[in-house]
């Protein structure tokens, strides 16, 4: 019996663990990484830039010989009759009548044009049925516009690739947020379920006094009133934490049902931010996507402007064919002989005139161009303005943490000594409730204080464009 009690302590002991391991402990790191690699966002991102990729060959294929292999039947309904005006030939020598003159002559020869077969004075050309197959090829020789198109493939690729680091960024500050959210949420209601185990225990106090004859049911009810107005604010603390935890899923492109814990407490952020937060702040913000962004606007535009003018520059074409041509009359594949025909040239394209068209297109582009540069120098000045906020901000909360801080640290004291002065009688249960209230509204105000550095921080992180995405990836 000793042996079968020991084996299933021991079982049971292995699918506790084994239970307790199907719940994992994220850090933020975990989620960044985990963000980085399901979100569908950043698949999008990486797919858009493997598809100009594949444009940029498309690019580089127009550069190169095409090859192409065809076939033509056609069927001759009505031959075309051809009329010749031959001089000193006799009697077919005005074969469909030319002439005005010589009557005599002329009917000779319609006569002569009849019996040839014209019928009415011409002759009847062709044959009944006409095949040709064989291969046709080109080759762009001078090109201007299709070089000139690579580099703008290759600005668009870089465009594409910053539009791909944006997002990482953006996703990088979304999971932030997220995560410091649901920190924030579930020590929220940490405090606020001590709160309510403060007052839950001081109603049974009461309840017990009160049985006893000590107490009064006015405190009773009392305690009871001021237990059950905190539930509310539990049942609010477990919908923040669930909206969190949704939001954190959602980014990271995970299914909804998946469960997990996180790692990290706001309160272990303290340590690290306050040598950081000033004397690390470097409020460079060349790195920001938007303005990045726009300054590959204004290269591709440039080079667009380029491809436009080069539209009024001449083309040159290699071109070659080789073919097989077929003719006979009657049935049609009867009596085939297959005849091989091949030439090779030059096909030189000369622009003159299209109605204004490249012209206007020229002008519409340089004014797109004037519209990005005055873009690009409002949107410097909203950069520039929101680092100093964000940067403002920091200092602030940075402050702000260190006297939150400080105000826990003497809420608790003073809770303390109400406590105990409450337990000998020397206080009044208000006088107790006020310094629970004060502890409780000094904690929530601390993890505020706290939640309120990091998104700061990592909002800042984003407008300077310096999020080590890298760093999350290869992990």
């Amino acid at each position: 019996m000793d042996l079968k009690i020991k084996a299933f302590a021991a079982m049971a002991v292995f699918f506790a663990g084994a239970s307790a391991q199907t719940i994992p402990a994220l850090s933020l790191d975990d989620c960044l990484k985990i963000a980085l690699t399901d979100n569908p966002t950043v698949k999008v991102a990486d797919i858009e830039v493997e598809r100009l990729d594949y444009s940029r060959r498309d690019v580089i294929g127009q550069l190169l010989p095409t090859i192409d292999f065809g076939g033509q039947y056609s069927r001759t309904l009505a031959k075309q009759t051809m009329y010749m005006n031959m001089d000193g030939f006799g009697d077919f020598g005005n074969l469909g009548g030319g002439g005005s003159e010589g009557g005599d002559e002329n009917e000779g020869g319609r006569e002569a044009a009849s019996r040839a077969g014209g019928g009415d004075g011409g002759i009847k050309v062709g044959l009944d049925n006409s095949y040709s197959v064989g291969f046709q090829a080109s080759m762009p020789l001078i090109a201007p516009q299709l070089w000139k198109s690579l580099s703008l493939t290759d600005t668009q690729i870089l465009r594409s690739l910053e539009a791909s680091r944006q997002s990482k960024q953006n996703l990088v500050q979304q999971v932030k947020s997220a995560y410091y959210g649901l920190l924030l949420a579930e020590d929220s209601k940490k405090v606020i379920q001590e709160s309510y185990d403060m007052a839950a225990l001081t109603h049974e106090t009461y309840k017990k006094q009160y049985a006893a004859g000590a107490a009064s049911d006015y405190d009773v009810l009392r305690t009871s009133v001021a237990m059950k107005n905190i539930e509310p604010e539990l049942l609010q603390a477990d919908i923040a934490i669930k909206q969190a935890r949704l939001q954190l899923l959602i980014l990271m492109g995970v299914d909804s049902n998946f469960g997990f814990t996180v790692s990290d407490k706001l309160s272990n952020y303290e340590s690290t931010m306050y040598g950081d937060a000033i004397a690390h702040i470097n409020p460079d913000y060349s790195g920001n996507a938007d303005l990045k962004l726009l300054d590959l606007d204004s290269k591709a535009l440039e080079k667009n402007l380029t491809i436009q003018k080069l539209a009024f520059s001449p083309t040159l074409a290699l071109t070659a064919n080789y073919n097989w041509t077929s003719m006979n009359n009657g049935t049609p594949f009867k009596d085939l002989r297959w005849n091989p025909y091949s030439s090779v040239g030059l096909s030189l394209s000369i622009p003159i005139f299209q109605g204004g068209r490249r012209f206007n297109a020229v002008k519409s582009t340089g004014l797109q161009l004037e519209q990005l540069r005055l873009q690009r120098e409002n949107l410097e000045r909203s950069v520039s303005m929101q680092v100093a906020l964000a940067v403002d901000n920091i200092k602030i909360n940075v402050k702000q943490i260190a006297s939150c801080s400080e105000s826990v640290s003497q809420a608790e004291r003073a809770h303390d000594i109400m406590d105990k002065s409450f337990d000998i009688g020397a206080a009044s249960y208000l006088d107790l409730r006020d310094s629970e209230l004060a502890l409780t509204r000094a904690r929530l105000a601390y993890y505020q204080a706290i939640y309120n550095y990091l998104v700061a921080n990592s909002d800042l992180e984003l407008l300077l464009g310096k999020a080590p995405i890298e760093q999350y990836a290869n992990q």
